[in-house]
């Protein structure tokens, strides 16, 4: 197949409007940390985000290459299906739940991360390591995403993949290197808008391409494989119970989440952004769907792709690439290799700008050298960016299976990180002691449960665990199981550790982490506003008797 030269060119078009307009927002955003703190502009865009670009760039984030991609090649899997496309439905359910309880409690103290509340209340070493599950989630995150790219471009420009992970990587690189927040935000917009374009363009022609048959005819019934629709086995209940709940629950304590709504100019902006993302998120899952759908309606052996299936050569991971090139004229499948641009785009800077805001402010600014300036903030955020990029785009040359990775990518943060965030906006004298008990034994137990993307067969057995092709399965909801012991072993060794320090069962000088003097400066904080508060009525009872 020769090089497509017309893809390339609106490729290379792509790109030059996308560098661009970072290039302009970064520009933005040096004037703006004139009159203001550096490290806030380039972490939460100066809290000044308004509810247009942050609709657009909290929509964009979630419905990347990984996000388009997957969910075709869920739709369309024999084993799968769209009762097994979980992910629009669960980062929906998740953008409600952090409008509704999470948005608040986090902006109320003005933090710039996800890592603020944690360390405020766990200290530095627990902080560092809650980071690492996020920064490994963020680094898988961005190759699934790089690696969706360059499916697309090896199935319509005959270009090596490697070119276009280079490719992508640097320009995302660049344009987040300077521009932080701002070029982010505003170049997501564009590339929601690319994306949207090219799918709706191609779509229509993938439907109604003569080797495909209508997709309500096999949605039930088996024509060329098992229906689009897919099927539950009761036996799976738990398995799809899981999933949900971690997709849901695992997709609220990243820090891409919370830049957003932490970058908002008012807390109901905020809310609302959350709300309306879980809407579109939704939305634009179904170009996708059909996507899918119509690949499993087509007959292979009438389109130039030939038989055997994309499944059977183990392509089901690039079906949306190779849809739109067999199936729509070449100058169309230009706008769709567009589309998986624009979604790669869109959601990879998003993961170099959060692991690069957590390790500069938290790790670095907080933990190693406290006295550090905010230029020598941010110049560590830029070479921290460099570094995580070049990491993540290494990783994409390795990667197998989008949907795979992605799914991968939650489920540390599940297990690990959301029972501590949770616990520290929702639930009072949780201690170091027990993040540290929650965070080990959650860990081992999450390993030993088994993780099949990384080939670790099951040590435990919960109940139900089958032998499934050779393999053992879990069949029990263990994931949820695991962040449920997690939570409960927080809540109870760090009551047990405070009351044993607080009235003197263990000598005080065992405390090494110091949360008996944590708690005296918290109750004499307490005392301190309350005794502010009693002289304001007294004022205002004096100014009252006086008029």
């Amino acid at each position: 197949m020769a090089l497509n030269i017309p893809a390339l060119v609106s490729i290379v078009f792509f790109y030059i409007i996308t560098l661009a307009i970072g290039v302009w927002a970064a520009r933005r955003t040096k004037r703006i940390q004139t009159n203001g703190n550096h490290t806030e502009v380039a972490i939460v865009g100066g809290r000044s985000i308004n509810l247009f670009v942050g609709l657009f760039t909290m929509t964009a984030t979630w419905v990347g290459g990984g996000f388009i991609n997957g969910s075709a090649e869920i739709t369309y899997l024999p084993g799968g299906g769209l009762v097994w496309l979980q992910v629009p439905l669960g980062y929906a359910i998740g953008l409600v739940l952090g409008a509704l309880f999470f948005v608040t409690p986090m902006r109320s103290k003005k933090y710039l991360t996800m890592m603020d509340p944690l360390q405020e209340s766990y200290g530095n070493t627990m902080a560092s390591l809650l980071f690492i599950p996020a920064l490994i989630g963020d680094t898988f995150w961005f190759a699934a995403i790089l690696s969706s790219l360059a499916s697309a471009v090896t199935i319509i420009m005959d270009i090596q993949n490697y070119l276009s992970i280079i490719a992508s990587a640097c320009i995302v690189i660049t344009y987040t290197l300077f521009g932080g927040l701002y070029s982010v935000a505003y170049t997501d917009v564009i590339q929601l808008l690319f994306m949207i374009f090219g799918l709706c363009l191609c779509l229509p022609f993938a439907m109604m391409n003569p080797t495909s048959l209508s997709i309500v005819s096999t949605a039930t019934q088996e024509v060329f494989q098992t229906p689009w629709l897919g099927r539950l086995d009761l036996q799976y209940i738990g398995v799809w119970i899981d999933s949900i709940l971690y997709i849901s629950l695992g997709s609220i304590p990243w820090q891409i989440y919370f830049q957003r709504i932490l970058s908002a100019s008012t807390t109901s902006q905020a809310k609302i952004t959350s709300l309306l993302s879980s809407i579109t998120c939704m939305t634009l899952a179904v170009p996708s769907v059909l996507v899918g759908a119509v690949a499993a309606s087509t007959d292979w052996n009438q389109t130039s792709y030939g038989l055997p299936t994309p499944y059977e050569r183990g392509e089901a991971g690039m079906i949306l690439p190779i849809v739109f090139h067999y199936l729509c004229p070449s100058y169309v499948s230009v706008a769709g290799l567009g589309a998986v641009a624009a979604a790669v785009m869109s959601s990879a800077d998003s993961c170099l700008l959060s692991s690069s805001s957590m390790f500069g402010y938290n790790i670095y600014k907080k933990i190693i050298r406290k006295q550090a300036s905010e230029k020598e903030v941010m110049v560590v955020m830029r070479i921290s960016t460099v570094i995580l990029g070049s990491l993540g785009a290494s990783f994409a040359f390795l990667s197998n299976s989008v949907y795979d990775l992605w799914f991968m990518c939650g489920e540390l943060v599940y297990a690990l990180v959301f029972p501590q965030l949770f616990c520290v906006l929702f639930i009072r004298k949780t201690n170091t002691y027990g993040s540290a008990a929650a965070f080990f034994l959650g860990l081992v137990l999450r390993v030993l449960g088994g993780v099949e993307s990384l080939r670790l067969p099951p040590v435990i057995h919960y109940p139900w665990c089958t032998l499934i092709d050779g393999n053992y399965v879990q069949l029990f909801p263990f994931k949820t199981f695991t962040m449920l012991v997690t939570l409960f072993i927080l809540v109870v060794v760090s009551y047990t550790t405070d009351i044993l320090f607080k009235n003197s069962y263990l000598p005080i000088h065992w405390d090494i982490c110091h949360i008996t003097k944590a708690n005296d400066i918290i109750q004499e904080t307490k005392t301190e506003v309350e005794l502010l508060q009693v002289r304001n009525t007294e004022n205002c009872h004096l100014h009252g008797a006086e008029m």
